[in-house]
């Protein structure tokens, strides 16, 4: 019997739990508004204390995975992630929904240093950011479907429609983790010591995920920023808001394989930041252009704007995946990935706040200066990657007692 490829096993785990989470995500915040019967502001800073707790705990599951091997670390946070999501019906208040949120966000952030860990043990180097570019066409078309579903779930309007879509989205992962444990298993590797702070030690790396978490300002844009911008800055008609999601979810599917192929190595991957810092730059341009215009200029102003950020959104994701692994040592991949992945966590904890009081106050000048600021961080990223590659270059093992061996070897190029 013919054994199924780990690829298209990480696939349909990713396929599995996006479908829950799009699911999740349509429907979640008028569950708690209306059927738990919190109010908004409570849901918002309950969230952001989850997020703020999974922006801590990636690390340290990370370097979990490294120790006690990915593929166990990753079906445990699976199942952990789910039964987070289960416990959210038992929800009647706002301490349990706080308590239940923090439980979601540490179990997400831990799977998904996990999974990258798991991933690295399971892909050759070279395939690994065409393997992600697919993963991530993946999930925008997971994430369109369990959409879709919720939306099912708001039109009946039921409490038994809302609950139904938690239990779709536990199972989603328990389908996630019983296809992960099909996948072989990837042995621990020996850790070396390096004191408590472990990859924080490592502050070329370091910067490299603060850089990174900048570009990450995006992500609040698309389902909070420009909602708001939308209909109070501009002309255009409100329902270009499910419009412009619809884009950038189809281009993502659609695309992302293809924005991803080029970027190959350490070159490649701070060329496609730069290319993709100036795109963002652009589209920030246009989005402030749209404001007071008329209905139908302001729509295609928008829409220009969006095809230009979907397109920078690609071209950092795969420079970002290919820095994220190359820049890693191999005995820490699940540690490293933690760090990188707070990235994604303090962009949706602190970029609402953030963008919202840069852009919908300030308007113009606030999308110029949000523009220069992604351009100057992608162009910060070469130094950056080169000073962390330099390190990985010259390090070639640690002693017992912590302190670094340097080896005299042949350069090479990264």
């Amino acid at each position: 019997m013919t054994k199924t490829p780990p690829q298209r096993l990480l696939t349909l785990a990713q396929l599995s739990n996006s479908v829950g989470d799009g699911a999740y995500y349509t429907t979640s915040a008028l569950y708690f508004t209306q059927v738990v019967g919190l109010a908004p502001a409570r849901v918002g800073l309950g969230l952001t204390i989850g997020w703020a707790v999974g922006s801590l705990t990636g690390l340290p599951l990370g370097r979990l995975a490294d120790r006690r091997g990915p593929r166990g670390t990753a079906v445990l946070l699976a199942l952990a992630t789910g039964l987070a999501v289960a416990s959210f019906t038992l929800v009647r208040g706002f301490l349990p929904f706080v308590l239940a949120a923090c439980a979601y966000a540490a179990a997400q952030s831990g799977l998904a240093a996990a999974r990258q860990a798991l991933l690295a043990g399971l892909v050759p180097a070279g395939e690994r950011t065409g393997l992600l570019a697919r993963l991530q066409s993946t999930l925008n078309a997971g994430l369109a479907v369990g959409a879709a579903l919720g939306g099912l779930a708001l039109h009946a309007g039921t409490r038994s429609a809302y609950l139904a879509v938690f239990v779709v989205d536990a199972v989603s992962f328990l389908v996630c983790a019983l296809l992960l444990a099909g996948l072989p298993r990837v042995a621990p590797v020996p850790v070396r010591p390096r004191g408590g702070l472990g990859v924080l030690r490592d502050r070329p790396y370091t910067v490299v995920a603060l850089l990174n978490t900048v570009l990450l300002l995006r992500l609040p844009l698309l389902s909070l920023v420009l909602p708001l911008w939308i209909t109070e800055r501009t002309g255009a008609p409100a329902w270009l808001v499910s419009a412009l999601f619809v884009l950038n979810t189809a281009a993502v599917t659609l695309f992302q394989v293809r924005a991803a192929r080029g970027v190959t190595g350490l070159d490649s991957a701070t060329r496609a930041l730069r290319r993709s810092g100036w795109v963002m730059c652009a589209a920030c341009a246009l989005f402030a252009l749209s404001a007071g215009a008329s209905a139908w200029v302001a729509a295609g102003v928008l829409v220009a704007g969006a095809v230009l950020q979907v397109a920078a959104e690609m071209g950092q994701s795969a420079g970002s995946w290919q820095l994220s692994f190359d820049l890693a040592p191999a005995d820490r991949v699940g540690e490293y990935q933690g760090l990188f992945g707070t990235g994604v966590t303090v962009a949706r904890t602190l970029g609402p706040l953030c963008l919202t009081a840069l852009l919908l106050r300030w308007g113009t000048p606030g999308w110029l200066l949000l523009g220069g600021l992604i351009l100057a961080a992608s162009y910060a990223m070469g130094p950056a990657a080169r000073w962390a590659a330099a390190g990985r270059e010259g390090e070639a093992g640690v002693r017992g007692d912590g302190r670094p061996v340097r080896i005299s070897r042949p350069s090479q190029a990264s």
